[in-house]
């Protein structure tokens, strides 16, 4: 077979299109989206060369409008996780042994779809099923994912380079390969490029993968698989399968080929999955990678140097973007006294500009949270603050379930740093400020350092470099991804690797080489040209 050493083009980040009035783009999308909701699909899932339907339909809602259908999917049971489990192991060997630039090819002419053809509709599709408006959807769905494929065809590239030394007579090499069966990816509903990424990475390093998104997400996620079968994914190299969390976790992590978990999701759930492969371990053939990105309680804590309004502007964008659904999400707030008041004035200032409806209103910054159950609990933590005396809401604190789900975004000023919201993660746009002493920020660092079990994201906002260098350190345990100036949301791939530890997971890193080692396993080869004939060493002599 012809060799050569081959290299990809050098990855740059997909421009990310403004969609201002009048543009061609925002019009592309707009039409998208009307074609997209005015109709009805019916989702399969994939398992090997098969497109599976199955007689128990499940809804597919907008989030902004939950009684209107997108469509139905196809719940599966039992039987269709071991039938994906086969047709990926099934797939391995043809795909593994594929050479691994024309892996690479297939990904970045996905990657090329989502950039060209296919923008509009993973975009319209994200709006429509998760709820995100027009710039939330460009940045997640098309940009974001398209990093992800491209980057990581650079990653795979930089890997395979990396080689030992070899000394006179002998040539050593470094082998990387696929693990030893399947990997399993459980993918969440916020962000369609995760979803995406977490079963693409394994898979672009020769890896076969059973994809289970979450419910909210399988809109996107047809559209993912749309774009992988039309870049050229041979069948069952990526199966993707509806079934429910414990059904599909009964089969798969009692499989003596189950060889890696690639996770987003909560941190109870992937706590449990890790006890269950733990207590699992004589079943399987190998030591299985577990690789997850779980919560957060990503904080922001201001120096007294700081400048009010690009804190509150920080605030007002980390809080509420895409509903502060993310697990970058700024939901807990450290305020210095000598700010409080030019702040809580700049936030409340925006967040009466602020529109929230419908994706399909440009103009609208805000729009409603995935689901009736995500509704309940986040307003829930809103009416216990209304009800506590030493917690004040000073922004927001409305809902109303009548057509989406909507929550308004809802800043609580909490005079203990111990209150509830400044603990636990709500995922929804609940932001709690604590107003500490100007003078003694070293202490609130420490507060900020031991308040939450999770260590995602966070930032520090100070004029002071001095204070900047020392909340650089207090808190290096604190956060894998650490903002200075600047929100702790929007992780760029290739910049800013993505990542958290403590309680929010494994610190993979998506979005660098490090998260793609994880899914191979090397194989070191000695080659001696000249093998000696004589088993005497010279201090024998």
């Amino acid at each position: 077979m012809p060799k050569g050493n081959f290299f990809v083009p050098d990855p740059i980040n997909e421009p990310v299109l403004s969609y201002a009035p009048g543009t061609a783009p925002r019009e592309e999308l707009l039409a998208k989206y009307k074609e997209m909701y005015n109709q009805q699909i019916e989702a399969p899932m994939f398992i090997g060369d098969k497109e599976v339907h199955t007689d128990n339909k499940i809804a597919m809602t907008c989030p902004h409008d939950h009684k209107h259908v997108l469509g139905h999917f196809s719940e599966g049971d039992a039987t269709h996780v071991k039938a994906a489990i086969d047709a990926a192991l099934a797939a391995k060997e043809d795909w593994e042994k594929m050479t691994w630039e024309n892996r690479a090819s297939i990904f970045l002419k996905a990657a090329d779809l989502l950039a060209g053809p296919y923008r509009a509709k993973i975009n319209a599709a994200t709006m429509l099923g998760q709820g995100k408006n027009v710039h939330q959807a460009e940045i997640d769905a098309a940009c974001e994912f398209i990093d992800f494929l491209r980057f990581n065809a650079s990653f795979m590239q930089e890997l395979y380079m990396q080689q030992p030394i070899s000394s006179e007579g002998i040539w050593n090499r470094m082998e990387y390969r696929p693990l030893e069966g399947f990997i399993f990816a459980i993918t969440p509903f916020n962000f369609t490029a995760i979803s995406g990424n977490l079963p693409a990475a394994p898979a672009m390093l020769g890896n076969t993968v059973v994809w289970k998104p979450s419910y909210t997400q399988v809109y996107s996620a047809q559209v993912i698989m749309e774009v992988f079968k039309k870049a050229g994914l041979p069948d069952g190299v990526i199966n993707l399968i509806y079934v429910d969390g414990p059904v599909a976790g009964d089969v798969v992590f009692n499989h003596p080929d189950f060889a890696g978990l690639h996770f987003t999701g909560s941190t109870g759930v992937f706590k449990t999955l890790w006890k269950t492969i733990g207590a699992n371990l004589d079943a399987y053939k190998t030591y299985p990678r577990i690789v997850g990105e779980t919560g957060g309680k990503d904080f922001v804590v201001a120096h007294k140097s700081a400048d009010a309004k690009e804190l509150a502007t920080g605030l007002v964008r980390g809080a509420f973007e895409f509903q502060g659904q993310k697990c970058s999400a700024a939901s807990r707030a450290y305020v210095p006294s000598n700010l409080w008041e030019d702040v809580k004035k700049y936030m409340i200032e925006d967040l009466k500009s602020i529109k929230m409806g419908s994706p399909e209103d440009p103009s609208n910054f805000v729009n409603a949270v995935i689901d009736g159950g995500a509704f309940k609990k986040i307003s829930g933590y809103i009416d216990q603050a209304k009800s506590d005396s030493n917690v004040e809401i000073i922004a927001g604190g409305n809902y109303d379930d009548s057509k989406g789900w909507f929550v308004e975004p809802t800043v609580i000023e909490a005079k203990d740093p111990k209150y509830r919201t400044m603990c636990e993660e709500i995922f929804g746009p609940v932001l709690t400020v604590h107003v500490y002493d100007e003078n003694k920020f070293e202490e609130i660092l420490d507060v900020v350092d031991q308040t939450s079990p999770y260590a995602l994201t966070g930032a520090i906002f100070s004029k002071d470099r001095y204070a900047v260098d020392m909340a650089t350190y207090k808190l290096r345990n604190a956060a894998g991804n650490f903002y200075i100036n600047d929100k702790p949301t929007g992780a760029v791939v290739g910049q800013q690797p993505f990542g958290g530890a403590r309680g929010s997971g494994t610190n993979d890193k998506a979005g660098a080489m490090m998260n793609l080692m994880r899914w191979v396993s090397a194989r070191t080869i000695k080659e001696t040209f000249v093998s000696p004939t004589d088993y005497r060493y010279p201090f024998l002599g």
